[in-house]
């Protein structure tokens, strides 16, 4: 059952950081209407709110249970009256790090929302790792994805400048 309710679109960005780090996949379900999409940052789609829930279950207890996952800057695109498009960009800490280090980690991620009577729901959700310094990746032989940057270097220059993802939003 929903605590709390979104009632503008940018609420849904917020519950979702909330029921992440009260480890409450059902608050996040809560969040989508009962046909919704959901893909990942690796590119899994789930295609219900059963299937996203499960698969938050799995994840906050796998993988992220020790997290938490700060909200930045939300921006807002109305398309209609009951229909917005909501971006939003969160930082992760804590993820675990099977068998290697797992630093702070930063998602951007788009939600697309509808008004259905008093709350605003996510018919569609999809989260992007932000890889800071890459315009892109390259797959390798072995089928790994590597960051790639095309951008010419400059004379003298011996690195590409990183894109700086703002500290605070």
């Amino acid at each position: 059952m929903m605590i709390e309710n979104a009632v503008v679109p940018a609420d849904v960005p917020r519950l979702f950081a909330a029921a992440w780090n009260e480890r409450r996949a059902d608050k996040i379900a809560d969040l989508f209407v009962p046909d919704a999409d959901f893909i990942n940052v690796v590119g899994i789609w789930w295609e219900n709110k059963v299937d996203i829930q499960k698969a938050h279950e799995y994840g906050l207890t796998a993988i992220f249970g020790e997290s938490h996952l700060t909200l930045g800057k939300v921006k807002v695109k109305m398309l209609s009256s009951e229909i917005a498009v909501v971006h939003a960009r969160f930082r992760l800490a804590g993820q675990r790090g099977h068998g290697q280090s797992a630093g702070l980690r930063q998602n951007l991620f788009l939600f697309v929302i509808q008004r259905l009577q008093d709350r605003w729901l996510a018919v569609s959700a999809q989260n992007t790792d932000i890889v800071i310094g890459a315009e892109t990746n390259i797959r390798r032989a072995d089928g790994t994805l590597v960051p790639a940057d095309y951008r010419p270097l400059k004379e003298n220059q011996t690195d590409i400048p990183s894109y700086k993802v703002p500290e605070t939003d």
